[in-house]
């Protein structure tokens, strides 16, 4: 017993040093040398203090802000400790009363926008953090966000323009718009 004991114990520990230690490491110093940003979890920063990932949905509210996808997680909104869609099926009364809501959200928030409402900003992810939403979604906010802080539209549609993602390498999703880096170009925008 003895005999089979210590190589099994020989073969635990190298396979914990190296999986454990080595692999990991290896790799975190690596994704710091080439990605940087990435690897430090592609924080947004304001006035040198972090205050959201561009890669996790952040809750905007306020009606001077633009306003990402729905969020699906609970407790509370893009928690990223629970990442989820809502699982509920195009039949779901609960599903179609929630999109009846955001509508009326929506609506409420700009009377004037008669224009139809993009189903990115009623429906949810399937992730419930997504940190995009399309650019007929940013510019469906525009006049609203326009109006609130007191900005020419044109200004508003060029911020969008300025921030709208192509697809990656050129063929994959759809172009998109990054919420917090927008609603951070807004802030700046707004305080000169």
């Amino acid at each position: 017993m003895p005999k089979e004991l210590r190589p099994a114990l020989v073969m635990l520990g190298a396979f914990t040093l190296i999986t454990g230690a080595i692999y990991p490491a290896a790799v975190t110093g690596i994704a710091r040398g080439l990605f940087p940003q990435q690897a430090e979890g592609s924080l947004a920063v304001r006035d040198g203090k972090p205050v959201g990932s561009r890669l996790i949905g952040q809750s905007f509210t306020s009606p001077k802000y633009f306003w990402p996808r729905p969020s699906a997680t609970g407790p509370m909104p893009h928690n990223a400790a629970a990442s989820s869609g809502s699982n509920q099926g195009p039949l779901n009364p609960v599903l179609a009363d929630a999109i009846r809501g955001r509508i009326e959200t929506l609506k409420a928030s700009d009377p004037n926008q008669t224009a139809p409402i993009p189903v990115d900003l009623v429906t949810a992810s399937a992730s419930g953090l997504d940190p995009h939403i399309s650019p007929a979604a940013a510019r469906w906010q525009a006049p609203r966000v326009a109006r609130e802080r007191g900005l020419p539209k044109d200004r508003v549609e060029a911020l969008i323009a300025q921030h709208t993602e192509g697809r990656q390498l050129g063929v994959l999703g759809e172009p998109r718009v990054n919420v917090m880096a927008l609603n951070l170009a807004l802030d700046a925008a707004a305080s000169r």
